[in-house]
């Protein structure tokens, strides 16, 4: 039986045309240091590829092993009710070394996030949104972080920025 994750929807987090040729997921957790080095690699991907690229981010927060993963994921979401997702991504990737609950109302109010957004995020207002994004990376074969997967499938290669630069442009011109 083949695993998939499900399509991309309106509550997803998503940079990059719709019609783009190719979409890149990454089903991530803010506290993990592997989607930490993954990030800037990332970026760099993004950079390249320009309007080619679709690129969509999933929370997977392993709660068992980052204790503020999950905080991290709540701020993500109100950071995206407020209209900052994008930013608040980057600032969480960027300050993975302080994710504790003084930190993110610090990094709310840089942003602009209402101190109230933030604690109804904290006190469960995004947590069905996370659960799902969680048990669609379960079903589709998530198992750990980052998890990409290139138009659907899932992709474990090589991690650099010409692999992924590589077989971006394979699965672009496919689709052509």
């Amino acid at each position: 039986m083949t695993r998939s994750i499900p399509p991309v929807g309106a509550d997803d987090h998503i940079l990059g045309p719709d019609d783009a040729a190719v979409t890149l997921v990454e089903y991530g957790d803010y506290e993990c240091p592997y989607c930490g080095e993954a990030y800037p690699v990332l970026k760099a991907v993004q950079q390249a590829m320009g309007r080619q690229l679709r690129f969509v981010f999933r929370n997977f927060p392993l709660v068992d092993a980052h204790p503020h993963a999950r905080r991290a994921a709540q701020f993500a979401e109100a950071a995206s009710q407020a209209g900052v997702f994008w930013a608040a991504h980057d600032m969480l990737f960027e300050n993975q070394d302080a994710l504790d609950d003084e930190s993110l109302l610090v990094y709310g109010e840089r942003l602009g996030i209402g101190r109230a957004l933030l604690l109804a995020a904290f006190e469960g207002r995004y947590d069905d949104k996370l659960r799902h994004d969680f048990i669609g990376g379960v079903r589709g074969g998530v198992n750990g972080t980052p998890c990409l997967f290139v138009d659907g499938v899932r992709y474990d290669g090589p991690r650099d920025i010409d692999a992924l630069v590589d077989i971006l442009r394979q699965a672009a011109r496919r689709s052509a």
